[in-house]
């Protein structure tokens, strides 16, 4: 296996990384920039992420109406759509990896005839809501509560920083049931359901064409149907799929460091010359150049070896949060390399690549801290030690 098979293993692989590149560069490339501007969300794009490609059950059966692909296909599609619209690609991820993934791995078929149609088409906009004003990376310490009343669960609590809130119309949502040490249960929670609603969309740094907000629970009747899974269950369910949500991170984080990469390398050997010799050929340029493509490739192939090995009947927590720690880390530092080898241009609108920084930011941030993985890190290795 070359180097190039690593990031495309089998033909379908490069197919769809194909399709993806090519729509990317005509639909998405083109309103990145205008949407983040107007912190604005593409919702007709959006939805043709499902209706036009297919993106949308990539990890899900083809029996069931989806792809029949492994997390190498989901980490294939954040990366190219991040290359062009990192905030896009963040709506991709809270849809497809948060709730059409975790969901159909955990759901009964009862439940998926319900709602993987509609989530599959891009019908239904969907999200998954874990944090709390008080509860991120402290996921036991979530507030949320939920008791059981006949055929209902009375539903009570907000959730924080939900990606898709203002537009979804599913939520997997996780509570805990009537009491503040017992275990956590899931739920999906549709639009329109009676004690539900929306609260005000935030406005962000970064990622601003993904629209983000407060879900709102105030005796939320749900149907006893829509409980995902069993009672207390869903602790499992959370942590299973946090590897593949990271993973995905840190997907959306090498989209980033490639397109910083060739704008910075596009301007130094293209469009910039100093002193009559093209910028390029100056040595600290090199270096900043060099060891921006170094390191971005570096942290690629952990991703991809990393996305390999994820199985949902398995746990992988070491390397998905190695892969996110490294991953997020190199955006960072590679686009901030990116604003100081373009210089003043960098640091204005006329380049992507403030809002790709900007963007980057975020990605240390969601789907555990930085800081929560080099703990999680420590802790496994500890593990394996005793």
């Amino acid at each position: 296996m070359n180097a190039f098979d690593i990031f495309n293993p089998t033909e379908e692989h490069h197919a769809l990384r194909e399709t993806v590149r090519q729509f990317c560069l005509a639909e998405i490339e083109p309103q990145a920039g205008p949407f983040d501007e107007e912190e604005q969300f593409n919702e007709k794009l959006f939805r043709r992420l499902g209706s036009d490609l297919n993106l949308f059950g990539l990890t899900v059966k083809e029996e069931d109406g989806g792809a029949g692909l492994d997390p190498i296909a989901s980490v294939i599609v954040c990366e190219e759509i991040s290359r062009c619209d990192p905030a896009l690609g963040l709506s991709y991820l809270a849809h497809e990896l948060l709730f059409v993934h975790n969901f159909y791995h955990h759901s009964n078929s009862e439940q998926r005839l319900r709602f993987l149609p509609a989530s599959l088409s891009g019908q239904a906009i969907t999200g998954m809501a874990m944090t709390e004003p008080e509860a991120g990376t402290d996921v036991l310490g979530m507030k949320a509560i939920a008791r059981r009343e006949g055929d209902y669960y009375i539903l009570n609590g907000v959730k924080q920083f939900i990606t898709n809130g203002p537009y979804g119309n599913l939520f997997l949502v996780y509570v805990k049931m009537n009491f503040k040490d017992r275990p956590i249960t899931a739920f999906v929670i549709e639009k329109g359901l009676p004690g539900f609603s929306v609260g005000k969309k935030e406005r962000k740094m970064g990622m601003r064409a993904s629209p983000t907000s407060q879900l709102i629970f105030e005796d939320c009747r749900v149907p006893f149907q829509n409980r995902l899974g069993e009672e207390d269950r869903a602790i499992v369910y959370m942590m299973r799929n946090l590897e593949i949500e990271r993973v995905g991170l840190a997907a959306q984080s090498i989209g980033i460091a490639l397109r910083c990469v060739e704008e910075m390398s596009r301007y130094a050997i293209l469009e910039r010359k100093a002193f009559g010799e093209q910028l390029i050929h100056f040595g600290q340029i090199q270096s900043m150049i060099a060891n921006a493509y170094a390191e971005t490739q570096a942290a690629r192939a952990l991703v991809y070896q990393t996305a390999f090995n994820i199985n949902p009947n398995s746990r992988n927590s070491l390397n998905a949060a190695s892969a996110k720690l490294v991953a997020t880390v190199t955006a960072e530092r590679v686009a901030r390399t990116a604003i100081q080898v373009l210089g003043g241009y960098g640091y204005t609108r006329d380049y992507p690549v403030e809002r790709l920084l900007r963007d980057a930011i975020l990605l240390s941030i969601g789907g555990g801290t930085n800081e929560a993985m080099q703990k999680n890190i420590c802790t496994d290795l500890e593990k394996q030690l005793r």
